[in-house]
């Protein structure tokens, strides 16, 4: 049967994902100050203010106002046209004698999912994986010209058959602009130096594609002059573009006591060597935690019926070769390291300088 499916990502000017990336590079700073650091600190957007609040328990010296005016000259913004409030306490010490135990337990309740695929060798749904080329390219592009600014969303519709992708229906690319550029210009540019840069390495499913460019006809007004934005607004962006479940919390922000994102990474990782050693097409994981329990609530694993061993063998293997506790999680993905202003814009999952991206060598197979 076929259907389509699409995805989309949005580049680091969206005002949603500037908040994403402040807030990573907070936590980052901070663990390198204090690996052990408790932090969830968020923030918003709107015109030239910059509101900074939630939660930080470290010993880290942190200049959160250097930290965020980095990122915002980065996107491209004046950044000392910016008036920064903050608003910051430290961790509630209800939840912190219920996490830093002798072994750390679950910062929260929730569920999460991890997902994976063999449609592409990045094991990721192809949709959700051409839209962040697509963004990587134009933010690589637009880098170098002065006209584009970093405001930009990508959206990949791809056409199956079944559960295989077959061909690329249709790209839609809206990039903000300089006054100086005419809606013709603009669309030629795009196609030629970023959307065709893309797709000429997936020329086989790039037949027919439709392609449309900045449909508004005008995108001079951008960022946060022309939306708002806070964490955690693009779970989906940030997972599997709509094909594989997200769970109850977002990842920017949080260090990784805060199973929302830690255990996610986790589940990804797990999905993603099931698929890799061939037991299964496609696998998706759910896990559930409740606060102050150092083991999952529960774990269960869907393959669509793809799975090519028995399903209990499947979870023989989990079982036998992964732990979801958050100390192994976090001992054994190495995440109390700065690592995560680099996840904050073009996906947590599918790049392979990510630790919970590598395959594990088989051990106690069954």
């Amino acid at each position: 049967m076929k259907k389509l499916i699409t995805s989309e990502s949005v580049n680091m000017g969206h005002p949603d994902k500037t908040c994403d990336i402040i807030a990573d590079s907070f936590l980052d700073e901070a663990l390198r100050g204090d690996p052990n650091s408790q932090m969830a600190v968020e923030c918003a957007i709107k015109n030239n203010k910059l509101f900074i609040y939630g939660e930080a328990t470290t010993k880290a010296k942190i200049d959160y106002d250097k930290l965020a005016r980095e990122v915002l000259s980065d996107v491209g913004y004046n950044s000392t046209d910016f008036e920064i409030i903050k608003e910051l306490s430290e961790q509630s010490p209800d939840i912190n004698q219920a996490v830093v135990k002798s072994e750390l337990a679950a910062n929260d309740q929730g569920m999460v999912y991890g997902y994976a695929t063999n449609e592409t060798e990045e094991f990721m749904p192809l949709p959700i994986l051409l839209a962040h080329k697509l963004m990587k390219k134009y933010d690589e592009f637009r880098r170098q010209n002065k006209n584009y600014f970093a405001d930009a969303k990508a959206q990949v519709t791809i056409e199956y058959d079944g559960d295989k992708p077959k061909r690329i229906d249709t790209v839609l690319i809206s990039v903000s602009h300089s006054c100086n550029l005419s809606l013709g210009e603009i669309q030629s540019t795009i196609k030629t130096d970023v959307i065709d840069q893309v797709l000429s390495a997936y020329a086989k499913f790039a037949k027919g594609t439709k392609l449309i460019i900045n449909p508004s006809g005008k995108f001079t007004i951008w960022g946060s002059f022309g939306d708002s934005g806070c964490v955690g607004r693009k779970i989906v962006v940030d997972t599997y573009g709509g094909v594989g479940r997200v769970g109850g919390g977002c990842f920017s922000s949080k260090n990784a006591t805060k199973v929302d994102r830690s255990a996610a990474y986790y589940a990804r990782y797990v999905a993603k060597n099931i698929v890799a050693h061939g037991f299964a097409n496609r696998c998706e994981i759910q896990v559930s935690y409740a606060i102050g329990m150092t083991e999952p609530v529960s774990l269960y694993i869907e393959t669509f019926g793809t799975e090519k061993v028995e399903l209990s063998k499947i979870y023989d293997y989990v079982n036998k070769n992964f732990s979801f506790r958050p100390q192994n999680i976090i001992d054994e993905l190495g995440l109390l390291r700065p690592i995560f202003k680099q996840t904050a814009c073009f996906g947590h999952f599918g790049r392979n300088e990510f630790p919970w991206e590598k395959i594990k060598e088989l051990q106690n197979q069954f």
